[in-house]
């Protein structure tokens, strides 16, 4: 059932007790979002916790309470709200036990590839999902702490690529505006998550764009990190978030990719695109998803053999 921000408040707000879910290997959005509605909720009198499958990155302790990011799941909730998440797969090693349990179950997201997985569901194709939590803080009573709208902020700020993708509307800037007024230090999300980094990410980072591949007359660019890398380098792989975005602005190039070995012969791939091609449809051809100008998905094979699939796949796809 799909319902609107008002109706899902109403819901939430009747609850005693709930477990906010969030994507494996959880990116800024997923962190605020989930840690964000944890404290609008907690206000409203419904005792929460936050369950993801992944430990949290170290890029995100600047934020407060991390500790709590990955607290055992309480089976005795009343509801599981998952945040951020397409499906059910996304929630990694949770997502059968989010699909089995017998729980009234919320589904709070904002790509378009989501399945409308839960009982109650709010999809809306915007930024963010904190974009969406802060819409809905407006029913819950609205965001009255310094803490809560810096981890919106987080969000909105992440997903945007510091708000400069052409996911950004009015509504994004609106959305911004009013978590600065309540206190969220923009100065601090900005640093932490697009300028500071450890000598290791720095040593990846170069030695990963030394490598950039390209194809289709320099129309798609293709970068790789693969286990060796960060070995070699020291650098963990929640460090690569952000790598793809420096080989889409190359000149020319339409559509990059970035292929993170995760197993052997496992990628996790993450795609972009200026405008010229769908990279939800290049996604959905291997069982993932996002957004049009931004998806991911899992591809097995050798790293070569991931990538030539990838290039005939985005070849196919890219508008003249």
């Amino acid at each position: 059932m799909n319902l609107t921000l008002a109706e899902i408040a109403e819901k939430l707000k009747r609850l005693k007790s709930a477990v906010i879910f969030c994507h494996m290997r959880p990116d800024g959005d997923a962190v605020g979002a989930a840690m964000g509605l944890k404290r609008l909720l907690g206000r409203c009198g419904v005792a929460c916790s936050v369950a993801c499958e992944s430990v949290i990155p170290e890029k995100f302790r600047f934020l407060p309470d991390m500790d709590a990011f990955s607290a055992p799941v309480d089976m005795d909730a009343e509801a599981f709200i998952a945040v951020d998440s397409s499906d059910e797969n996304r929630l990694g090693k949770y997502g059968d036990l989010f699909a089995k349990a017998k729980k009234v179950k919320f589904n709070i997201d904002h790509h378009i590839s989501n399945t409308r997985f839960a009982d109650y569901n709010h999809v809306d194709d915007v930024s963010a999902s904190c974009e969406i939590v802060t819409c809905l803080a407006e029913h819950l009573g609205g965001v009255n702490d310094a803490v809560t709208a810096t981890f919106l902020m987080t969000g909105l700020s992440s997903d945007t690529g510091n708000f400069a993708h052409k996911n950004v509307t009015a509504d994004t800037f609106r959305a911004a505006a009013y978590l600065a007024e309540r206190g969220a230090d923009i100065n601090l999300v900005q640093y932490n998550m697009f300028k500071k980094q450890t000598k290791e990410r720095a040593r990846l980072f170069g030695e990963t764009m030394s490598k950039i591949r390209y194809f289709a007359e320099g129309k798609i660019a293709v970068i790789a990190v693969t286990k060796g890398d960060l070995e070699r380098t020291g650098a963990t792989s929640d460090m690569t978030e952000g790598f793809i975005d420096f080989p889409l602005g190359v000149d020319g190039v339409e559509v990059a990719a970035c292929l993170l070995e995760t197993a052997q012969k496992k990628f996790k791939i993450s795609l972009r695109s200026k405008g010229k091609a769908n990279v939800n449809e290049i996604a959905a051809v291997y069982g993932g998803g996002g957004h049009i100008l931004a998806s991911g998905c899992m591809i097995g094979g050798e790293l070569e053999e991931a990538v030539d699939k990838l290039r005939y796949t985005i070849v196919q796809h890219l508008a003249d």
